[in-house]
């Protein structure tokens, strides 16, 4: 495990994936003052900022979907109160115009990535009776036309969800549904889809990540499974 900071063992450890920036760096942000953070992106240096911002939090950085360098960064992992499964990417297009690479890409990392990197925490998750948060999408309960290969890795993410649930009674595991949230990915979302860019018209990061707080704080006589949040236009 890279780190750039020492951890206190006096608080529960959180691991977010990619905190480097946006929603990540949001949950990061709201976790901070009751977790010690393990803060994951692809790179050390993408980190940096985030690392600056909180200095007690601890670097994580691996590419999700080199599973032999995700092993060696999980293994020194021993117990692990929350997982947030943020990263994830958006390679929206019809299916007229997909690829196999775009379907492939996109099942990879926002699907596969997530059911490996959750199996190899599973014993410092079940050591902590932790908890495992997926960042989904509402495009993980309805398709959208031009969102098919997104909408199909956020469907499967669910199920990977309810599945874990019933397979890991230890664990609670809550599926986050935010709709469109104002982020530099989302501004690239809007460009491809030749929109003007209104911040007001999507969730603010900090908005959901406030919800992310909520579910992780949520009393242990209670599962918090699935939060949908939408936006209200400003």
């Amino acid at each position: 495990m890279a780190n750039s900071a020492k951890l206190s063992n006096d608080q529960p450890t959180a691991l977010i994936t990619g905190a480097s920036r946006g929603l990540g760096a949001a949950i990061a942000r709201e976790l901070a003052p009751t977790h010690r953070l393990l803060l994951g992106a692809r790179t050390p240096a993408a980190l940096e900022p985030i690392l600056n911002e909180l200095p007690g939090s601890a670097g994580w950085p691996v590419e999700l979907t080199d599973y032999p360098a995700v092993a060696r960064a999980a293994e020194p992992i021993e117990r692990l109160d929350v997982l947030v499964h943020n990263a994830g990417i958006a390679d929206l297009g019809t299916i007229a115009d997909s690829s196999v690479a775009q379907w492939r890409n996109t099942l990879e990392a926002n699907l596969i990535a997530v059911a490996e990197l959750t199996r190899l925490l599973l014993p410092a998750l079940r050591a902590a009776n932790g908890h495992v948060v997926l960042v989904n999408s509402g495009a993980g309960l309805r398709a959208n036309p031009g969102w098919s290969a997104y909408a199909a890795s956020k469907f499967g993410l669910r199920a990977f969800g309810d599945a874990l649930r019933l397979e890991e009674p230890s664990l609670r595991v809550t599926s986050i549904h935010p709709g469109r949230i104002d982020t530099d990915m989302q501004r690239e979302i809007v460009a491809d889809e030749g929109g003007e860019y209104q911040p007001r018209n999507f969730l603010e990061a900090a908005t959901v990540a406030g919800a992310v707080r909520n579910a992780v704080h949520t009393p242990r006589d209670a599962h918090p499974t699935e939060i949908v949040l939408r936006p209200i236009p400003r």
